[in-house]
């Protein structure tokens, strides 16, 4: 590769983007093991290369934890990739997973000056990269941790949300403790995500990161059984974050929904992920493993519920998804990948009704085919009906994943806590995240329903800012911030 000095932005532009190595379709849908390999450091500094280090970037407005992407990138081009692992762990302490899970098509990588006429630089991958090289050689550092302020909070949950809280409050010198549902913590990292997206020992090591840091973790703790968020403040807590994700499944309420066989798509994920269904007889859980697999909606969940049935022995697994393609949610890659698969898509389709045999289990799936209308709310064109299009598909197994709503437990136990009418916790302000109960601050799927986990992550960095200032009762937000923004505004509104 050619020297920094020597190499131009006009010679970078040349270079193409690398594609991560992955298992062969036909081999993987065998196992689940992950299925990137992730870059050589060869791969990963000619990718680096790429990088033209703009003067104002856009990629770092583009990450919701405000990682320097250039300044990590440049790190990696020099091949000091321990360096760029550390440079990243400066705003956010998940990088092994954000760099395997993150919709960075949509967010950092998609504003890259590159994408005019070129595929933007692989920020995500360099990201697993590095934070791979730092844990797999043993060079990770613990940041050096502040005198303690003598404040402490409690953390509700142990998803990214929460985590990300964690570690930046951590780093701010308070005493931090999350409470964690689950018998492991990480939440939808750990019952979502399939193995072969997020190994589980990534998730862990991170969790461990944070460990180290001081925080204090405990699971099987349930908040609103055990513990209230009031109690919790009568104990001493002086500021709390809910973390608690949307983690009550949505079903379509038609006939048949009842019968053997259906699932909801959280359950179905839970069984193979976090209690590791997958792993007969090591784990001997529960888990049906049908021939004929459906699963209902088009988003990343969809997408990981259909890929493990092929990976439990479907001979047939089905996507049925009411838009078209170009409308499905999830992200590119997911369904290439599900694609290559030899996954069955079948679009502008809809059930209507579940029919089953004598001892219960489901046996047939009833649909309509739709067609595009008007633009929704949401901007996608709205499916309708076409009437008298009834057709069957048999099915043995249907897992519905069109979206969660929020668990209403610490809603309903927590005193003077607001929520909107989806049962999702309310904040007064983006820029704080602080709830309408005072020292009370919410996150994550519980605020917005269901969304991505950086974004999850960005929610916690945000009210990890505000809760540190409340509890050295400081405004909420930073006065240079608030005047940083009315100049901001000022001069879009002269143009």
């Amino acid at each position: 590769m050619a020297d920094e000095k020597k190499m131009t932005n006009k010679e970078r532009m040349k270079i193409k983007r690398l594609n991560m190595p992955a298992q062969p379709p036909l081999e993987r849908i065998t196992n689940f093991n992950e299925v990137p390999c992730g870059l050589t450091p060869e791969m990963a500094m000619e990718e680096a290369e790429r990088c033209l280090n703009c003067p104002k970037p856009k990629c770092i407005a583009g990450c919701p934890v405000e990682v320097d992407i250039p300044a990590f990138i440049m790190l990696v081009r020099d091949g000091k990739f321990s360096e760029a692992a550390r440079k990243i762990k400066e705003t956010n302490a998940l990088p092994a997973i954000c760099g395997r899970v993150c919709p960075q098509d949509e967010q950092c990588e998609i504003v890259c000056v590159l994408t005019k006429k070129h595929k933007s630089v692989g920020v995500g991958n360099l990201e697993r990269f590095v934070a791979d090289w730092e844990r797999e050689h043993g060079e990770v550092e613990i940041p050096k941790i502040p005198a303690p302020t003598g404040k402490r909070v409690a953390i509700v949950g142990a998803g990214p949300a929460g985590l990300t809280a964690a570690a930046d409050l951590a780093l701010m010198g308070h005493k931090v403790t999350i409470f964690e549902a689950l018998h492991m913590p990480g939440g939808v990292l750990v019952y979502g995500i399939p193995e072969f997206r997020l190994p589980k020992s990534i998730v862990a090591s991170e969790v461990d990161y944070l460990k180290q840091m001081g925080v204090e973790v405990l699971t099987s703790y349930v908040i609103g059984k055990l513990e209230t968020i009031d109690e919790l403040l009568e104990e001493g807590y002086d500021s709390v974050f809910i973390g608690t994700g949307a983690g009550l499944p949505n079903f379509m309420r038609i006939e048949g929904e009842n019968l053997k066989g259906v699932y909801s798509a959280n359950e179905y994920l839970t069984r193979a992920n976090l209690m590791r269904g997958y792993d007969f007889p090591d784990y001997d859980t529960p888990i049906f493993s049908g021939k004929n697999v459906a699963v209902l909606g088009g988003g990343n969940t969809a997408m990981d519920a259909v890929r493990i049935s092929k990976r439990l022995g479907a001979d047939h697994s089905t996507i049925v998804y009411r838009r078209s393609r170009e409308e499905m949610p999830a992200r590119t890659e997911e369904i290439h990948h599900a694609e290559e698969e030899q996954i069955e898509f079948k679009l502008l389709t809809n059930p209507v009704k579940y029919h089953g045999d004598e001892d219960g289990w489901v046996t047939q799936m009833e649909c309509v085919q739709m067609e595009l209308g008007e633009p929704d709310a949401s901007g996608r064109r709205r499916p309708v009906v076409i009437e008298g299009s009834n057709f069957i598909i048999p099915v043995d197994t249907v897992v519905v994943a069109i979206g969660n709503s929020s668990n209403p437990l610490v809603p309903q136990t927590t005193t003077g806590l607001d929520t909107n009418k989806w049962g999702n916790i309310t904040v007064a302000d983006e820029r704080t995240m602080m709830t309408s109960r005072p020292g009370v601050f919410a996150g994550g799927d519980i605020v917005t329903g269901g969304a991505t986990v950086i974004l999850a992550a960005g929610a916690g960095k945000v009210a990890a800012r505000a809760m540190h200032r409340y509890m050295l009762g400081l405004p909420l937000v930073d006065p240079e911030v608030e005047k940083a923004e009315a100049e901001q505004k000022a001069k879009a509104a002269k143009k």
